[in-house]
């Protein structure tokens, strides 16, 4: 089992992206429920991110949005860094 640590930053989005997208929210807390007992479950769709985000994963919401993660595998912990669309959270 993996503990989920979240930053302040994605606190703040994963509520601004829950209001805006409510229909979202149980897809959501399965993704989350999924990260912490196995992020390697193939459905997660679990990638190593390159360029300015080297070092960073994500795992796919849906097809259009993304959450960005750390995965310390040695700790058995995921930070949860950013959610939202492609765009947003590769930026």
């Amino acid at each position: 089992m993996y503990a989920l640590v979240t930053t302040h930053h994605f606190d703040r989005s994963v509520a601004k992206f829950s209001r805006a997208r409510p229909k979202l929210r149980k897809q959501l807390a399965k993704i989350f429920r999924d990260l912490e007992a196995d992020p390697f479950q193939p459905h997660l769709r679990l990638h190593a991110l390159k360029g300015s985000l080297e070092g960073l994963h994500a795992v796919n919401l849906t097809h259009a949005y993304r959450v960005t993660l750390m995965l310390r595998t040695p700790k058995k912990e995921i930070i949860l860094l950013d959610i939202g669309s492609h765009e947003e959270v590769y930026r």
